[in-house]
């Protein structure tokens, strides 16, 4: 919309000269007729007036334009409509207002465009994503649904306006178990060579003040069997390493034995023969220690004396012991725990510190105990502590991997967890927290 106007002060000045020259030109004409000084002005002012009325009028009509044009820009940006823009050819106050809402409009013209395109790119990729979303709203209805979300649980229909528990109650049971445990969790959908492995993911949020519930179901089968692949390739080297390095010895110096038999050399068997025991057992110990961690049972979980177990576990290691007495009672499984402590204070002895500075200390927690075995060793990097607790991660020589491994295995299964970090002052504590 464009307007016309000359400024403001030349227009009135203008106006005002004219009629003042107009009022001077009748008083003049009028004072030969009329001889009363006060009659000659309210007959002058008769004649004026309505002229001076028009003119004025005139002269604000376009400013009134103006002022009703920003008006209703005004309730179009209200509204959400920022097409409409407006044009002063005039200078001064007015034309610097003009300027302004004009950028104003602008800029919001800017701002919609901006936040339109982010819509569509976040809509594309959230539609576009191999993860299935759903919203459901505090009714329970599902206000957003992605295409993975329509294609697994909707058999390619729209999903919105459904009832939430309605459309669950209408899957296979397995995910109708996966959503009645509540929280995260994983299943199963399918069976044998077309198995697939999924994991629910269900968060809470505030939208608008009410709260609504975003639900995520992610498809995890290829993923896990390629960890499961690369798991198994790195068992079986650890296993083929751990064969050879004792099953090639045993066969040498069983060659070795028979032909000192051979020749009646007597004196040197013993030593074949012991080199043979110590890597059998070695072996031995080696496929127990597996066995153990692949077949662990559940915790029998009991009441045992703290100070009793102590005693008993370092008739097998030595350590310090801090923060024990007599009156400490804990709940876990004795085989197991001792089990993880034993592999936990050995890696200790290991790490390169002295034996006075390898300790297992007990702490009173909330809800629960925390279990530390400290050394003065050279500690563990970022990228070893991040892998320590992974099965078959060792950076040992001959290393099996499996003594953290096992103990994270035994915290978890007793409700516990387990957790690695470097000390101040060098070394390493390993904390096990187990509950009441």
């Amino acid at each position: 919309m464009r307007t016309r106007s000359l400024p403001l002060s030349v227009s009135f000045g203008l106006i005002a000269l004219a009629y003042v020259a107009l009022a001077a030109t009748l008083a003049v004409l009028l004072s030969a007729w009329i001889g009363n000084r006060w009659l000659l002005v309210a007959a002058t002012v008769v004649l004026v007036a309505p002229l001076l009325f028009w003119h004025v009028r005139h002269a604000f009509a376009p400013i009134h334009s103006l002022f009703r044009a920003l008006a209703g820009t005004v309730a179009s940006y209200r509204d959400g409509d920022f097409s409409f823009g407006l044009a002063w050819n005039g200078g001064g106050d007015l034309g610097d207002l003009v300027a302004a809402h004009g950028a104003l409009g602008q800029a919001l013209r800017d701002q919609r465009l901006a936040l339109v395109e982010r819509e569509l790119l976040l809509d594309t990729m959230v539609q576009n994503t191999p993860v299935a979303m759903l919203l459901a709203d505090p009714s329970r209805r599902i206000v957003h649904a992605n295409l993975a979300a329509r294609k697994l649980l909707g058999e390619g229909r729209k999903l919105e306006g459904q009832d939430f528990n309605a459309l669950i109650a209408r899957t296979p049971e397995a995910v109708q178990e996966a959503f009645e445990r509540g929280g995260d969790g994983m299943f199963t959908l399918g069976d044998g060579d077309n198995e697939d492995i999924y994991h629910l993911s269900r968060r809470h949020f505030r939208l608008n003040g009410r709260r609504h519930e975003l639900v995520l179901l992610r498809q995890l089968t290829a993923e896990l069997r390629r960890q499961e692949v690369q798991t198994w390739k790195k068992v079986i080297r650890v296993i083929s390493h751990e064969l050879n390095n004792s099953l090639a010895p045993i066969a040498s110096l069983a060659h070795s034995g028979a032909e000192l038999l051979r020749r009646g050399q007597l004196e040197r068997l013993p030593n074949a023969l012991a080199t043979i025991e110590d890597r059998a057992r070695h072996l031995e110990g080696f496929i127990r220690d597996y066995a153990r961690f692949a077949k662990l049972p559940a915790p029998r979980a009991e009441p045992v004396p703290w100070s009793a177990f102590l005693a008993q576990l370092r008739t097998q290691v030595d350590f310090i012991a801090e923060g024990a007495s007599d009156e400490h009672v804990l709940r876990f499984d004795t085989a197991q725990m001792e089990q993880a402590l034993l592999n936990l204070l050995k890696n200790a002895h290991e790490s390169g510190s002295s034996p006075d500075d390898v300790r297992l200390v007990l702490r009173r927690i909330v809800d629960g105990w925390r279990i530390d075995v400290l050394d003065r060793g050279q500690g563990m990097n970022e990228a070893v502590l991040s892998n320590a607790l992974l099965p078959f991660y060792s950076t040992k020589r001959g290393g099996t991997g499996l003594g953290l491994a096992l103990a994270r295995e035994i915290s978890e299964a007793h409700g516990g967890r387990i957790a690695l970090m470097n000390r101040d002052g060098g070394g390493l504590c390993v904390s096990l927290v187990l509950p009441d």
